[in-house]
Parts: C-alpha cells; sequence; structure tokens
C-alpha cells in the first residue's frame, strides 16, 4: 500500500536521532494513522520489532511484561518470541494497543532508566484511559507526540498537489495566490471538507476520487468508533455514550447544552460520557476565554464550551448532510452548511500547533442583553491575542470582530472564509485553506492600511 507523508515523520526522524532520546507515546484518536508511521519509521532502522497487545497471536509478549520489568530480560524474551534481535541502536521496538498492558506502560520508564540507547515507541487508540488510571507512569521519563487525522496539506500532498502547499505557505495578505490558483485549491478544499482526513478515507480519494466509495469508509469507521464505546467505561453504557456522540454533531454550531442531549441522560451522565469522548479523541471542546491577557487558559469559563467533532468527514456521516451542496456551490454559506467550515478551522488550528503538545481551543463571547458578540476562535501567538473569525466578507457579518478589537485593544483580527488572501484596516484575511499559516505571522511586521 502507498505510503502518504504525514508532517509528524520530520518529528519522529528527529525523535529517533537524538543521542539523549526517551521511550516516545504516540498518542491520538483511532484509526488516525499512528500504527502506519512508526512503521515507516521503522524503515530506517536494521530491526523493526512490533508488538499488538491486543493481536492474540502476541498474547505471550504480554505475558513476558507481565512477569518482568528487567528491560533487558523483557528484550532478550521478546527477540526469542519474535526471532528478531533487538539491539540499541539497531532496533525500533514498538508496542502497539499498549494500552492493552499497563504492565508494558509501567515498563516504559525502566527503558529510559536501564537501556536509554534502544528506541521505544508506544502508541495506542484509547490510551488516555489507560493513563488516567497511571497519572504518574512516567513523568520526565517518556516523551508524547500528538497525532490527529491528515491536515489539509496533507491531503493536497496525498493528492499529488506538493506545489499548492509551498505556495500557500509562503502567501500572506499582503501577498496572495493568484485567483486562478486560488480557485483551484477551493476546489480541492470542498473534496476535503467532505470526506475528511482519516487516512484510509483519504487513500480510497486518492486511489478512486469516488465519493461514495468513501462515504461507506466514513460508514464504516463510524460503526467501529460506536463498537469502541463498550470499551470506554463500563459504568457507562455505550448507548448513552452514543446519545451524546451524535448530540455534539448536532450542537456543533453553538454552545453545548447538556439538556439538549437526550431526555433518559441527567447532565451528569452527559458530562462523563463527553469527558470520555474528549479523551477518545473522537471531539474538541472550544472553551470560552475573557482574553485579557496570557495565557489564554487561565481565564476561562468553563461554563460556555463549544463541543466540536474532530473530522468534517465523520461529522458529515453522522448528519448525513448533502455533500452536493459543497461540491456545486461557490457561497460561503452554502458550504458552511452546518458550521462544516468552522469544523474545518477548529481541526485545523489543532493539527498546525506542535505535536509535542495537545493544545487547548479558545472562544470568545460577550452576553448581554441586546449586545451580544461572539468570536469563533482566540489564539496566542507569542504573546499577542488574536480573534479569528469564520465568515464571509458581506456587510454586517463582522460586528463581533470589531467589538473584540476595540474592547480588547487588540493589534488586529483574522477573517478567514472562501476568499483569497488580502487585508484592510485592522483586518488580515486568510482564506480557509491557509488557517495554518497564522502561526507564522510576526506582528511586528503588520503594515495596517487605515
Amino acid at each position: 500500500m502507498e505510503y502518504f507523508n504525514r508532517e509528524i515523520d520530520l518529528f519522529l526522524q528527529e525523535w529517533s536521532s537524538e543521542e539523549f532520546r526517551k521511550p516516545l507515546m504516540l498518542r491520538g484518536a483511532r484509526q488516525v494513522g499512528k500504527t502506519t508511521v512508526v512503521r515507516n519509521l521503522g524503515k530506517r532502522f536494521t530491526h523493526f520489532v512490533e508488538i499488538n497487545f491486543e493481536n492474540k497471536d502476541h498474547a505471550a509478549a504480554k505475558t513476558v511484561f507481565e512477569q518482568h520489568s528487567n528491560p533487558q530480560i523483557i528484550c532478550s524474551e521478546l527477540a526469542a518470541l519474535f526471532g528478531k534481535p533487538i539491539v540499541s541502536g539497531e532496533t525500533l521496538l514498538f508496542l502497539d494497543e499498549i494500552q492493552s498492558c499497563t504492565e508494558a506502560i509501567a515498563a516504559l520508564r525502566y527503558f529510559y532508566e536501564q537501556m536509554p540507547k534502544l528506541h521505544v515507541v508506544a502508541a495506542g487508540s484509547l490510551l488516555e484511559f489507560a493513563l488516567e488510571e497511571i497519572p504518574s507512569f512516567g513523568v520526565g521519563r517518556i516523551d508524547s507526540m500528538f497525532m490527529y487525522p491528515f491536515s489539509f496539506s496533507e491531503f493536497l500532498c496525498a493528492t499529488g498537489h506538493e506545489i499548492w502547499v509551498q505556495l500557500i505557505d509562503e502567501a500572506t495578505p499582503e501577498k496572495p495566490v493568484s485567483d486562478a490558483i486560488h480557485g483551484k485549491i477551493i476546489e480541492q478544499l470542498k473534496n476535503f471538507l467532505i470526506i475528511g482526513g482519516m487516512p484510509e478515507v483519504v487513500a480510497e480519494f486518492v486511489r478512486s476520487r469516488d465519493f461514495l466509495r468513501c462515504q461507506k469508509i466514513l460508514n464504516s469507521l463510524l460503526v467501529s468508533f460506536r463498537n469502541d464505546f463498550a470499551k470506554y467505561k463500563k459504568r457507562i453504557p455505550a448507548a448513552r455514550i452514543n446519545e451524546v456522540f451524535s448530540s455534539i454533531a448536532q450542537q456543533a454550531e453553538g454552545k453545548f447544552v447538556y439538556e439538549q442531549v437526550s431526555k433518559n441522560l441527567n447532565n451528569e451522565q452527559v458530562k462523563k460520557s463527553m469527558e470520555l469522548l474528549l479523551m477518545a479523541g473522537l471531539c474538541y471542546q472550544v472553551t470560552h476565554s475573557s482574553a485579557d491577557g496570557t495565557p489564554l487558559g487561565a481565564r476561562i469559563n468553563p461554563k460556555y464550551r463549544r463541543i466540536i467533532p474532530f473530522d468534517t468527514g465523520i461529522y458529515q456521516r453522522i448528519l448525513n448532510l448533502d455533500i452536493s451542496g459543497i461540491l456545486l456551490s461557490n457561497d460561503f454559506d452554502a458550504i458552511n452548511k452546518g458550521a462544516v467550515a468552522e469544523i474545518f478551522v477548529g481541526c485545523e488550528l489543532k493539527k498546525n500547533t506542535s505535536c509535542y503538545f495537545d493544545d487547548e481551543l479558545y472562544c470568545w463571547v460577550r452576553e448581554k442583553k441586546n449586545a451580544t458578540a461572539q468570536i469563533d476562535f482566540v489564539i496566542q501567538c507569542g504573546e499577542t491575542i488574536v480573534p479569528v473569525e469564520v465568515k464571509s466578507g458581506k456587510q454586517g457579518k463582522m460586528q463581533s470582530m470589531w467589538v473584540f478589537l476595540n474592547e480588547r485593544k487588540a493589534e488586529y483580527g483574522i477573517r478567514t472564509s472562501l476568499e483569497n488572501f488580502s487585508q484592510y484596516d485592522k483586518i488580515r484575511v486568510y482564506p480557509l485553506y491557509a488557517i495554518g499559516n497564522i502561526w507564522n505571522f510576526e506582528p511586528e511586521t503588520l503594515n495596517l492600511k487605515l
């Protein structure tokens, strides 16, 4: 099967080249490509040993970790079991679905202390649940990287449009891409909004360009996610978690209201179910911040949160949206049906931050009688707080932005939609497809047209 390069590949290679490295924990939702990227990294080594703790054929390996904590003994027995040498500097040891073997998680710290030259990577689709139960499993002795579905730039590379990625990276509001290229990228963006970034779906789209086949794979992924709900926590029925999962999609356009989920669930059941879905990486929370100083997370109001799905393809399958409305229209409101564009921006903001941190998302809301204002996202660039609105440029659509800029004395704001790069007054305009560029912008270079 063809391998599509992922941005995390570079960071994995850097980790493998470090002289003083720690065992690495690769974290992220199910089916986002963790196993695939580690196998690709394994090609750089003389030997690659992969253990899957959910594979019945690897049950003996689980027993090894249950009986031993000494990494030399563990490696010796694993080498005998798999018929491959485990040699420091030559072997990549991959412990997949490690959440199914807490003894292996606990052993990672001993690899760091006693076999620091051995390359060890662990991954798991429901890893956060296991780590919650052993919170101090390896503080200071284990590194983490966070992985997400394909970003739009990764999708463009997979579909053979690497040159477009370079053009996007180099573009700014002062130096937009040509209108011809902008239009072509928008067409690819529409495709991505429909299929999303799940690797299996992207691979099928690259192979066939068949939306129906992609929809079938998305349906299959949804079934597997829902089947996993039974593994989350036995004290919460899978059916209840599924109700919350569906409601997250239905309420994606605004504040998440517990009472709207189901008459069968009380607020505490909804809260616990949502926390489990957040831990599983199937949704992200966007929390209100007063945004009157940094860090943004120090000034939040947890009573106001939006909850967005982790992938636009999964989202549109949950709601069974009419994809023709996205494909055939160039109108922002039609393409943003059900807040697809807002979900896309939130997901892209997650994907374009450091893989070493699972950064939170924030928004801003002012709720006053006859004076409500809301900013879709607020981000922190250094010590600068920047409001981000997912809106078209129509007259009367930017009142909240100007309220924020005036009240918070912000240097500038960002609007993102289907428009090409541009700027006016204190507003910098980025196309949806280039929202990741905002992290590259240095405020001191701002040349406002006042």
